[in-house]
């Protein structure tokens, strides 16, 4: 099938953003992104931005435009995040040939540094802030985060697929069927959800000393406050992460108390992601920059070892000494 972003030309970018009445001086550069197209330019008045081409049919109109909204609010209220520029009719979401697309101020820095208490005490201020604005309604049109469901929806995704070898088919549904029962009970929990960033890596924080801007809400949904927090831990060094999460804490709490009870779904939301990501590797190999940038997932290794990976979280689960 050819992938999505065929028809994304140069001349395309450029003939895009000069419909929205910004001129570039040059042509634009392309950044790392893989979801989506995002490059960089400068316009005639010498200010820098990103543009972001989203991936088609992969979000409604109302999806993204949803995310956007979130964006200007959480700017009313002080948050640092980018939000998208608006034309004199107000509107983020702009369309040209088939894509939609929207504008950001360029945001410059450098991730945080985890083994820095000031850095952990800073990004656990900022996410507070984040969730205190989140709380106070709930997503129309974006997803709402469910365990079991996205590990059977990712699981069928795979299995789809030619990519296993038999041996290998039957130990990768055994191992996912079981996370999906094992995760099934925190799900039926009913933790409390609130618009969340929902990709809190280090890539999508930039900043400088202790001031950090949260960027790339493309995947910004319903869940539980946990979600945000438990990428930035070292979870596989029980030492490290409760060092990291004590000053985390500290710093959440000088805005809104932290969500102690949620600290039991850190292994069932990793678990979650490490099935989901997989399949999304899975579901663009497509688009030409997935094998480019993933190469390995093309050979048997990278299988054996996934599925070695899950079988670790199938036990880690069944015995979550970790929060001990």
């Amino acid at each position: 099938m050819p992938h999505p972003y065929r028809a994304l030309s140069p001349d395309v970018v450029m003939s895009a953003i000069e419909s929205i009445g910004i001129w570039p001086m040059g042509e634009p550069f392309a950044l790392n992104s893989y979801e989506n197209r995002v490059l960089m330019f400068r316009d005639d008045e010498r200010l820098n931005w990103v543009v972001k081409f989203y991936r088609p049919d992969r979000w409604s109109q109302a999806t993204i435009q949803e995310e956007h909204d979130f964006l200007h609010e959480l700017s009313a209220a002080r948050v640092p995040v980018i939000a998208p520029w608006r034309d004199s009719e107000g509107r983020s979401l702009h369309h040209y040939t088939g894509y939609d697309f929207a504008l950001f101020p360029q945001c410059v820095g450098q991730a945080p540094e985890l083994d820095n208490p000031a850095h952990l005490f800073a990004l656990g201020g900022l996410l507070a802030k984040l969730h205190h604005v989140g709380e106070k309604k709930a997503f129309a049109h974006r997803a709402t985060l469910n365990m079991p469901a996205g590990i059977i929806q990712a699981r069928e995704r795979v299995l789809a697929s030619n990519w296993l070898t038999a041996y290998q088919r039957r130990a990768y549904e055994r191992v996912t069927t079981q996370l999906q029962e094992q995760t099934a009970p925190y799900q039926a929990k009913g933790v409390a959800t609130i618009r969340c960033h929902g990709d809190c890596h280090l890539g999508n924080i930039l900043g400088r000393d202790e001031d950090f801007t949260l960027v790339d809400f493309d995947d910004c949904l319903m869940a539980p406050a946990i979600q945000d927090i438990w990428m930035l831990l070292a979870i596989d060094d029980p030492q490290t992460w409760r060092s990291q999460l004590s000053e985390i804490s500290e710093g959440y709490e000088e805005e809104r108390a932290f969500p102690h009870d949620q600290l039991a779904l850190i292994e069932p939301l990793r678990s979650y992601r490490l099935v989901r990501h997989t399949a999304w590797l899975v579901d663009r190999w497509n688009d030409p920059a997935f094998p480019q940038a993933f190469p390995w997932v093309a050979g048997s290794g990278y299988w054996d070892q996934h599925i070695r990976q899950l079988e670790q979280q199938r036990l880690q689960l069944a015995s979550p000494k970790w929060l001990a």
